[in-house]
């Protein structure tokens, strides 16, 4: 009778309709925010729209992407947007050309090259980010805070304040083809969308499937219960935030090939949209919990949401507002979810003892094995 009723809590647990609605909110709400925008407008759902959408959400899904190894380790990541606007103003800086006084003569790096660099770049500021939190203890949230000023700062220098525009190089240079990025496409979907999915593919194997996977659940689960497993927690922690800086990069070079320019405020407060998209996917802001299909999904969320409020004529300042609440919202259910498999079960009453039953010299063991 009793194993039955145990039987019987347990699917009634397993199938419950609360706990399918909070696990898969991400999806529902996407599902929910393509109905109503087209019901609204009939332009909404079309082709076109939805794969000018998904370019959007290319930006923010691959700022989100790296954000989401940095908080799988329990820290944060507030430079991406910095990162991003720093690693298209050199692209552009390169682009056009990095004289050499000393021999007067100006270089003109391929494209693959500007790529790279740009990279390099972001995967430096990553590092920084990661020797500071790792090695020196800094806590993520002001090492970051601080390097999200220094990045922007060093934008700003290079290029004045000003905006680096015409970034189609020139064909006789050898330095044409940065548009390809941001408005190529191959079977009509944006390079963006598809640079995003590789990007998705790859993490989610990393985490998934490799030895540093696991390593970087453990250590955002109980990092000091890690580190006494063998698990090399100050390594992982470096090399999430390297990644972090790689996808904001990846990012920006994205935006600024879309929009043919290199602003110095490009990506700004977009930091608080990656973390928006890793939240709203599910993911604990503690560590240890979250995965690459719950962060794509948030940036879906956040990019549909934000196109449909736009084409249906919302204010500027609503959208804010209606952002500001999905996040809110998203947090609180984060909490009901994660809050409840962390509360201790009440301890279960002894049971009453009764010796007569037990024979003598029998011992506690005399059942021979446990349920």
């Amino acid at each position: 009778m009793t194993t039955t009723t145990t039987t019987i809590l347990e699917n009634r647990k397993k199938f419950s309709l609360a706990k399918l609605l909070l696990e898969g909110r991400a999806f529902l709400a996407l599902i929910l925010i393509i109905v109503v925008f087209s019901l609204l407008s009939p332009n909404y759902l079309t082709v076109g729209n939805v794969l000018i959408m998904a370019s959007h959400v290319a930006i923010y899904a691959l700022l989100g992407l790296g954000m989401l190894m940095v908080i799988l380790n329990g820290g944060i990541d507030l430079s991406v947007g910095s990162t991003l606007g720093f690693s298209a103003v050199i692209a552009g800086f390169l682009l056009q050309g990095v004289p050499i006084e000393i021999f007067g003569v100006t270089l003109y790096p391929s494209v693959p090259v500007v790529v790279l660099l740009s990279c390099g770049v972001g995967a430096l500021v990553g590092l920084v980010n990661g020797i500071l939190v790792a090695r020196f203890n800094v806590p993520p949230f002001v090492a970051t805070l601080g390097m999200l000023y220094v990045v922007r700062g060093f934008a700003l220098l290079m290029t004045n304040g000003l905006t680096i525009n015409d970034l189609a190089g020139e064909p006789e240079l050898g330095n044409t083809g940065f548009d390809w990025l941001g408005f190529n496409r191959i079977f009509n979907v944006p390079i963006g969308v598809i640079i995003m999915g590789l990007v998705a593919i790859a993490l989610g194997y990393v985490l998934g499937r490799t030895k540093f996977g696991r390593w970087l659940y453990a250590s955002g689960g109980n990092e000091r219960a890690a580190e006494l497993s063998g698990v090399p927690v100050k390594r992982v922690k470096v090399y999430v935030y390297v990644i972090s800086g790689v996808c904001a990069s990846i990012a920006g070079l994205i935006l600024a090939s879309t929009l043919t320019s290199a602003s110095p405020t490009a990506g700004n407060t977009y930091e608080l949209t990656a973390i928006a998209a890793v939240v709203i996917g599910g993911a604990a802001l503690t560590g240890g919990r979250g995965n690459v299909r719950g962060t794509l999904l948030g940036a879906f969320v956040i990019g549909f949401l934000s196109d449909g409020l736009v084409i249906v004529g919302v204010s500027a300042y609503w959208q804010t507002v209606f952002m500001g609440a999905v996040i809110v919202i998203a947090v609180l259910l984060n909490t009901l979810q994660y809050g409840r498999r962390r509360r201790p079960a009440p301890p279960a009453s002894p049971a009453p003892s009764t010796p007569a039953a037990v024979p003598a010299g029998s011992g506690s063991n005399s059942s021979g094995h446990g349920s």
